[in-house]
């Protein structure tokens, strides 16, 4: 400190003592203007002067707000931003209201945490079409779930879909669900909420019909196409293709049906609407910043029975041969690229199959790596 009080540069007395320039500097504000000998050069600890830790009384509510949420909210969610939520709506708290870092941190403190972190970060959304990749257009996927009884009451079955970009729910809790069913459930939520570029399935037969007889297009398919809707098919035994209605499934089962311990089926359907209700609520603006959905046209212009028009779309995986199987139809794509995703497109308009390579690393490069002729038959419509 006495050499650059003489005049020396801050880095050459660094340089000369063998220390860093922050070093110098960090000295020279503790000296200020005050001589060097009153100066207090003894080492100081490194934790701030005044630190500012969430009261006690917070992070017991914030842990107390958790299990009450997981307990009995309506849509069942008791992460960070639910309780902080629920905090702003506490009109006694004994200090501010934390922030979700700081609610995340309490959480991790006392161990409460269900969340497991990803290795690998996730392709983009819809990586595997270039339209839903850039947010162009909206996709709605639809699944089923299971195995489910009332206590002393029918089997349940339940028709549950999702947008992928806007995180639009619905759900049709059912004794069975049909074909008619679907079709039914499909085209009254799209009268209501518009209609998507995409709806997704996976590869059950009220989804994709007969599975058994090649060239074959199943009533539901027909439904889309007939609405300009372009059905898409994930590949049999993947992940991830599925996770949004997946993990759908799993809330819905998880929020409602393991709190649902006593009622009728039609308790079953009123209280799934309502948490239908408060999830939509929840995710309003996620669906309104969601690309476009066009209008359902009018009952006039609607024939469900009209031959099939438009585009299918395959998400499959190919053999140690090459091949892939789309519409009962064993079909080349190419020989160097093996047991690898591919995009078949089937056009049904011009007729023949197209298939592009998919690579989750490089969702962007989606080369066309294979063509095969296609004339559909009379009774692929019929």
């Amino acid at each position: 400190m006495a050499a650059v009080r003489r005049g020396a540069s801050q880095r050459a007395v660094a340089r000369t003592y063998g220390v860093g320039l922050a070093t110098v500097q960090r000295w020279l504000a503790r000296a200020a203007d005050n001589r060097l000998d009153r100066v207090d050069w003894s080492d100081r600890p490194d934790t701030p002067h005044r630190t500012t830790r969430t009261e006690p009384a917070v992070e017991e509510l914030v842990l107390r707000l958790r299990w009450e949420l997981r307990e009995a909210s309506i849509l069942g969610e008791y992460g960070a931003r639910a309780i902080r939520v629920a905090l702003l709506e506490q009109a006694d708290l004994p200090g501010p209201v934390p922030s979700l870092r700081t609610i995340g941190r309490i959480l991790e403190r006392h161990e409460v945490l269900d969340r497991r972190r990803r290795r690998r970060p996730a392709p983009p959304a819809g990586w595997y079409l270039p339209d839903l990749r850039q947010r162009r257009v909206e996709l709605d996927s639809f699944d089923t779930i299971e195995g489910l009884r009332l206590r002393d009451g029918p089997d349940i079955t339940v028709l549950t879909g999702i947008s992928l970009h806007g995180g639009l729910t619905a759900a049709w809790p059912e004794r069975s669900i049909t074909v008619r069913q679907t079709i039914s459930a499909l085209t009254g939520h799209w009268r209501e909420v518009g209609l998507p570029g995409y709806a997704q399935f996976d590869n059950d037969g009220r989804f994709v019909g007969s599975t058994t007889t090649p060239d074959a297009i199943g009533a539901v398919i027909r439904a889309c196409l007939a609405l300009g809707v372009t059905p898409v098919f994930a590949p049999p035994r993947e992940s991830g293709f599925q996770a949004a209605i997946e993990s759908f499934n799993g809330r819905w089962q998880a929020k409602l049906w393991n709190r649902f311990v006593d009622g009728t089926f039609e308790d079953l359907q009123a209280r799934s609407a309502t948490y239908i209700a408060a999830s939509r609520h929840r995710a309003a603006v996620r669906i309104e910043a969601a690309p476009a959905r066009r209008p359902f046209p009018p009952p006039d212009q609607v024939d469900l029975e009209r031959p099939p028009m438009g585009r299918l779309v395959f998400l499959r995986r190919t053999t140690d041969a090459g091949l892939v199987t789309v519409l009962g139809h064993r079909l080349p794509v190419d020989r160097h690229w093996l047991h690898r995703l591919v995009r078949a497109e089937v056009d049904l308009d011009r007729g023949g199959f197209r298939f592009y390579a998919l690579r989750r690393r490089e969702p962007e490069d989606q080369p066309l790596i294979g063509e095969v002729p296609y004339d559909p038959p009379l009774r692929l419509y019929w």
